[in-house]
């Protein structure tokens, strides 16, 4: 059985290449991309610190539905363009928040949450969710976060079939 561990890394780059690894286990020989969410989502709120939240929206009929995640019970559905996971969706791109207090239109689902970082998820160009993670801590997340966090959701989807 499969322990997650938090990991004693000298560098961010070295945290991330070993959660990489954990995850490339986790989902090896599983393409069910429920199962594989919801063990991601446990692994990376075991091992990183400072989380209060970490899981996925996936796209049901043009909003984002929960899926997978730890933490306290969340918002159920956010439409495209609402909140940090709406805007990346509708950006395209991942969206790293120092302080959500700052970040026009966000959802608080959770008020102890100060920061956050949305991955969208892209399988052959088109964005089927997001991975979302959010700190009780301002300016948690910074770039190497952003490049590690991206790593791990690419894992996901490779190693997913579609929902």
């Amino acid at each position: 059985m499969f322990q997650a561990k938090a990991i004693e890394s000298a560098s961010k780059a070295d945290f991330y290449r070993e959660l990489a690894s954990q995850l490339e286990g986790l989902v090896h020989g599983e393409r069910d991309a429920i199962a594989n969410a919801a063990n991601m989502s446990a692994l990376i709120y075991t091992t990183m610190p400072d989380l209060n939240w970490a899981g996925f929206y996936f796209m049901r009929g043009g909003d984002l539905v929960l899926g997978p995640f730890q933490g306290l019970p969340a918002c159920i559905r956010i439409p495209v363009g609402k909140g940090v996971c709406g805007t990346a969706v509708e950006r395209r791109s991942t969206i790293l928040v120092e302080d959500v207090h700052a970040f026009p239109g966000h959802i608080a689902c959770d008020s102890a949450s100060r920061s956050e970082l949305v991955v969208p998820l892209v399988r052959g160009g088109t964005i089927i969710g997001v991975l979302d993670l959010d700190s009780p801590r301002k300016a948690r997340f910074d770039i190497e976060d952003q490049a590690g966090v991206e790593a791990l959701a690419r894992i996901w989807v490779a190693g997913s079939d579609a929902l």
